[in-house]
């Protein structure tokens, strides 16, 4: 039986709403080619080491609505996440039951904005700590968020290398936390 979805108004702690991307310039691939490599081989664009995606439910190198994976997670905790929707050039995930995060992930890729012969990768998510315990290790220790990073950086220049193009600077980062009382917004590269 399907773990319940996990949203991010059921966690702890701040909303963190973080952004991932990698321009990449004069791609063998077109989006959309790329885009399909992406759906369908999502395991290896993760490092193995931080975030090993294993699929659980559905069929393998392909990905549909409903789908799950489940993700050993480097530290004390792992998670499972479901497919929730897929556009022509995205799809989103949401955490389920037990995941170190309540919330969602969207991976997408198109055009780039200003850009031609380019293209943009992004992964968005919206999510706060499951509980006190992960809200205190990620937040405070600073532990959950560097492998975090570390693994969403690397996803990006991964999709950028399979791009066959010209990868354009480093993988931007940027983060919003809200709390009841402010909101910080922090960028990197």
């Amino acid at each position: 039986m399907s773990k319940s979805e996990q949203p991010a108004h059921t966690g702890s702690g701040p909303l963190f709403e973080r952004r991932y991307w990698v321009d990449v310039q004069k791609p063998r691939r077109t989006a959309a080619e790329l885009f399909e490599h992406i759906k369908c081989n999502l395991p290896e664009f993760s490092p193995d080491l931080l975030a090993d995606f294993e699929k659980a439910k559905g069929q393998a190198h392909e990905l549909r609505v409903d789908d799950e994976f489940r993700i050993k997670i480097l530290g004390p905790w792992n998670g499972d996440v479901r497919v929730d929707e897929i556009g022509n050039d995205y799809f989103v995930l949401v955490t389920l039951e037990s995941h170190p995060e309540a919330g969602r992930i969207r991976f997408s890729l198109g055009p780039h904005p200003q850009l031609p012969d380019a293209l943009r990768f992004e992964i968005h998510s919206w999510a706060r700590s499951r509980d006190g315990l992960v809200a205190f290790t990620y937040d405070t220790l600073g532990m959950g968020k560097r492998v975090q990073q570390q693994t969403w950086e690397t996803f990006c220049e991964r999709v950028a290398e399979a791009s066959g193009g010209l990868l354009l600077g480093p993988v931007h980062v940027e983060t919003v936390r809200q709390s009841d009382t402010n909101t910080e917004v922090t960028r990197d590269a």
